[in-house]
């Protein structure tokens, strides 16, 4: 596919003069003097290494992901309805209504209530603005919610003795915020770990400190092969970060830097993780060590690498015997990942979790033990979650128990969140108000059933909570109850390869699920000629 958007991204605030880009540089055929636009190349004549960033000066109050088409994606299967039977429930058209649909999974041993969860949320300010809706929306959902990396690391109140962590208010915040509306069986606040972390001792912190049943390892970050980064604008932050051990650019230390910080010239430090260098001996040891240091579970975070790496990750996740692994395709970043990284580098979704299945049938076919998984990456609706679950199970049940979510579920908080504020400022958008009403136990749907649930505590539910419930459970948790009763299936597990066909040849190349004009050819003609 040609990159005709090449310098006319949106997502880095470049434009090009012309529409009609030249397909090879996606530059203006003519590249003119007098010209006012910002392409990718202009912008970066002035920013430099800003140009690799999504819009820098909307860090904190944003989320970005590639735009770029990756050739096979969840669009290109289609769902296979059916009106014969009923598998999952009595066959009675009393009873076998899509409200009765079970959607309930289990996943790394923790029950819940929709089979989606919220991915690692760590250090960036989008996530720490929006905690509050994030974790109590998990939390009423009846789902998990990761604490992501780096947490600790960046609290400029966190406590350190030796180099460890002795004390974190924002830890200890995000933790309890999820706890004060958690039901005690369904979800769990799970934090997760990167390089920084292990060195400063978050894991035996959250364990021991913070009583957290759950540490999930991360390899890499996420949909991208670099370290975790943030941006940071505050100067004396970024010193302290330095004097933790973390990468900071430019180095604050240097005074020329303080110079130009001061003066203006650039309004924000990188603060970068370092990546793991994961080794199987190494990571087998790691892994025993969490359970002796009172990990109930423990859980296992990758990107999107290439077949051997995943291959790699599940031998040592076979081996380590972990709960639950997470594949994260290419495509993600919900903070503050490199454009160019996030747009042409790792594997895409639909092509990382046919690698996974190989890797798991072959496991299986061996007797390994298999570890439940949940694929991550540019998921939004039910009827994505739907196929990759359904093209998980070969068999004996769906190998994805789970999908995890990041970009979608910040913006359900935001959008829920800012729409409030407007509402008190009396300043909704007039079609928004003339459709849905000017208050929010008005335009929240779901407003009367979380009061009648929760009593006088709904009012200690912050508006981004009840707009991540509308999203998780009325709307991908409905829906997908729908698609489940299409297709003539009441629970979760039994959805299959049958459930979806390719609707084209790469596709089909990818997954080996055969086109719809390949499907069922014998089947009917038996039941013609029966």
């Amino acid at each position: 596919m040609p990159e005709l958007d090449m310098s006319s991204k949106s997502i880095l605030g470049a434009k090009t003069r012309v529409r009609d880009v030249s397909p090879t540089s996606g530059m203006c055929p003519i590249c003119i003097y007098e010209c006012r636009s910002l392409c990718e190349v202009g912008k970066a004549a002035f920013r430099g290494r800003e140009a690799l960033y999504p819009l820098p000066e909307q860090y904190g109050m944003s989320t970005a992901a590639s735009n770029k088409y990756y050739v096979v994606d969840w669009s290109d299967f289609q769902i296979m309805v059916n009106v014969l039977g009923a598998e999952g429930i009595e066959p009675d058209p009393d009873k076998a209504i899509f409200p009765a649909v079970d959607i309930e999974t289990v996943v790394g041993g923790v029950k819940l209530k929709i089979p989606v969860f919220t991915a690692g949320l760590g250090s960036t300010y989008v996530a720490k603005y929006n905690w509050k809706g994030l974790a109590v929306g998990a939390a009423i959902s009846g789902t998990m919610q990761v604490i992501g990396e780096n947490v600790c690391g960046m609290d400029l109140e966190a406590q350190f003795t030796n180099g460890k962590v002795t004390h974190s208010p924002d830890m200890n915040e995000r933790v309890e915020a999820f706890r004060e509306f958690w039901d005690g069986e369904h979800g769990d606040i799970v934090v997760q770990t990167n390089v920084e972390d292990q060195r400063l001792g978050v894991d035996l912190y959250a364990l021991s400190k913070l009583e957290v049943s759950t540490i999930e390892r991360k390899w890499g970050q996420g949909a991208k092969a670099l370290g975790g980064e943030v941006r940071v604008t505050d100067i004396d932050h970024a010193l302290t970060l330095k004097k933790r051990g973390y990468i900071v650019i430019p180095d604050p230390e240097d005074p020329n830097v303080q110079q130009a910080f001061k003066e203006g010239t650039f309004k924000s430090f990188e603060r970068h993780s370092r990546v793991g260098m994961p080794e199987k001996k190494t990571f087998l040891e790691d892994v025993d060590s969490l359970r002796e240091q009172g990990a109930k579970r423990v859980f296992l975070k990758t990107g999107a690498y290439k077949p051997a790496v995943v291959a790699f990750t599940l031998k040592c996740a076979s081996e380590a015997k972990i709960d639950l692994v997470t594949f994260d395709g290419a495509g993600g970043g919900t903070g503050m990942s490199p454009v160019p990284m996030m747009l042409e580098c790792a594997t895409p979704t639909v092509f990382l979790e046919a690698q996974v299945l190989q890797c798991l049938n072959i496991m299986k076919e061996n007797n390994m033990y298999i570890p439940d998984i949940a694929m991550a990456g540019g998921f939004t609706s039910e009827t994505q979650i739907f196929k990759a679950i359904a093209l998980s199970n070969f068999d004996g049940g769906p190998f994805v128990k789970a999908i995890a979510m990041a970009r979608a579920p910040v913006t359900a908080v935001m959008k829920a969140s800012y729409f409030s504020e407007l509402a008190q400022e009396n300043a909704l958008p007039l079609e928004f108000a003339k459709n849905y009403g000017n208050e929010p136990d008005k335009f929240f749907l779901c407003s009367a059933e979380l009061r009648q649930k929760y009593g006088s505590d709904y009012n200690l539910i912050p508006p981004g909570a009840i707009g991540l419930y509308s999203y998780y459970v009325d709307k991908i948790g409905t829906g997908l109850k729908q698609l489940m009763a299409g297709v003539r299936k009441w629970k979760l597990s039994l959805l299959d390869r049958n459930d979806i066909a390719s609707l084209t040849d790469r596709a089909k190349r990818v997954t080996g699920i055969p086109l719809i004009e390949e499907m069922e050819k014998e089947a009917m003609r038996k039941i013609l000629l029966g």
